[in-house]
């Protein structure tokens, strides 16, 4: 009874924590998104310069990791070769750059329930991505998936009512440089074994992406600027901004480290329609028939996707338990023979 009791209580904590992780990712992701929002609509706050402000997040960013790893020693820092850094972190750096970049750029243009319908099609690019580097296989049933959910996401884009083809370029374009981002990640850092925690990211990754973002910045939005002499810089504002996309970085690992990258995805379907929801009633965006229609049509693709790969890691933890539970018999028999033939001997 009592043993029963004790194991009733770890499950009973596991699945609380999972969904207090789960709770703490969908409210900082909702806050960076809104907030984002907020500071980029010419409508709301008026000061439309994303590289800018992805540019003072990961200045944020960094300034805290090395804080963290070299002053106050909370984090080992993770050995890299110049070798490894230049090949592996920084282009995945260059990717991020332009992954914030163009999807923070997406919402002066876009309002924030449609680009949710349109970040559906991250599972598309992944998968199409991951075909073209060989690490996903082609499978018939998968890309009919895909092709539905992209169905869907097309339907909602139709049934916009406020659509811009400029914005959804952008968008389109951060869910293709994000899918390649993940993929790359897989590639170079994974297959080489080697392991960041958000902290040691953002300390190797988030300077070069700063540097990568401070070319197009020169190019495109320090000469408006310039101009803006009226601009003064809000501590409050773009301190409590920063904050919030930091320890969004940290929540994300926390979700995945102590659930999984399967957990997050499902809980990201949660988070889209939180946002759209938010969006019709608080920041009243117009949220079509169509709109609704399409994105349902995409989010049960989604669904499907996310069931197949939890029936797939189902299947591939059940082999290698198989597998393991063989290797032990055999060892075990072997012994048994091995004792057997000793007796024999000595007899």
């Amino acid at each position: 009874m009592g043993k029963d009791s004790t194991f009733g209580d770890g499950v009973l904590k596991k699945i609380i924590l999972s969904y207090t992780y789960v709770a703490i990712w969908i409210f900082l992701s909702f806050t960076v998104i809104v907030y984002n929002k907020y500071i980029l609509d010419r409508k709301l706050y008026n000061w439309p310069f994303p590289i800018s402000l992805t540019m003072i997040h990961m200045a944020f960013c960094s300034s805290l990791a090395f804080i963290a790893v070299r002053v106050l020693k909370l984090v080992e820092p993770v050995s890299l070769s110049r070798h490894v850094y230049l090949t592996s972190v920084v282009p995945i750096g260059a990717l991020y750059s332009l992954s914030l970049w163009l999807s923070n750029s997406a919402y002066i243009y876009l309002s924030v329930s449609f680009i949710q319908m349109l970040k559906a099609l991250m599972p598309v690019a992944v998968y199409t991505i991951g075909i073209l580097f060989k690490k996903d296989a082609f499978k018939s049933n998968t890309m009919g998936n895909m092709l539905a959910i992209s169905l869907g996401v097309a339907v909602a884009a139709y049934g916009e009512a406020k659509y811009d083809s400029w914005g959804v370029f952008l968008q389109l374009g951060a869910v293709l440089f994000e899918a390649t981002r993940l993929v790359m990640i897989q590639i170079l850092l994974t297959s080489k074994g080697i392991n960041l925690n958000p902290i040691t990211s953002l300390y190797y990754v988030a300077p070069s992406c700063l540097a990568f973002l401070s070319i197009p910045w020169i190019i495109v939005e320090y000469p408006m600027l310039k101009q803006n002499s009226g601009f003064q810089f809000d501590f409050v504002i773009f301190g409590t901004n920063s904050l919030c996309a930091f320890a969004l970085n940290l929540a994300v690992f926390l979700l995945v480290g102590k659930t999984s990258a399967l957990t997050m995805n499902v809980a990201g379907v949660v988070k889209d329609w939180l946002l759209i929801a938010f969006s019709w009633s608080v920041i009243k965006d117009t949220v079509t028939p169509v709109n609704l229609f399409g994105y349902g049509l995409a989010f049960l693709g989604v669904a499907y996707y996310n069931h197949s790969k939890l029936q797939a890691l189902k299947a591939n933890e059940a082999h290698r338990k198989a597998q393991t539970a063989e290797e032990e018999a055999g060892k075990l028999l072997e012994e048994t023979e091995g004792d057997g033939m000793e007796r024999k001997g000595d007899a």
